[in-house]
């Protein structure tokens, strides 16, 4: 929750505020003493068009690739909820640069 309120350029009261829940109870969440309600999972969604599988998984966020996992550092997820945002075009932009840097630490 923190990350979204980062993201967001937001302190904790403004956050707070906007997704419905007191600034001591948003400190709480942050800290990890106890786990957001299904009303504020379903605030972060609408308000900050937070993915739900991210949000849910925030702690645990695994990327699932054939047999292994990979736990996402927060630009990897910030990266990619960018990335979703995206229209078909710009993530196939996206795409071909991503390729062009590969193929450049490939060819050094």
């Amino acid at each position: 929750m923190k990350s979204i309120r980062k993201l967001n350029k937001l302190n904790q009261t403004d956050f707070s505020s906007t997704i419905g829940i007191s600034q001591g109870t948003l400190s709480e969440l942050e800290k990890d003493k106890y786990k957001p309600s299904l009303e504020t999972i379903i605030s972060l969604k609408l308000n900050f068009d937070v993915d739900l599988d991210w949000l849910l998984l925030e702690e645990t966020l695994i990327s699932y690739n054939g047999l292994f996992r990979v736990k996402l550092d927060d630009l990897e997820s910030k990266l990619i909820t960018g990335f979703r945002k995206l229209d078909l075009d710009n993530k196939q932009e996206i795409e071909e640069i991503v390729n062009l840097k590969l193929k450049r630490c490939r060819d050094k």
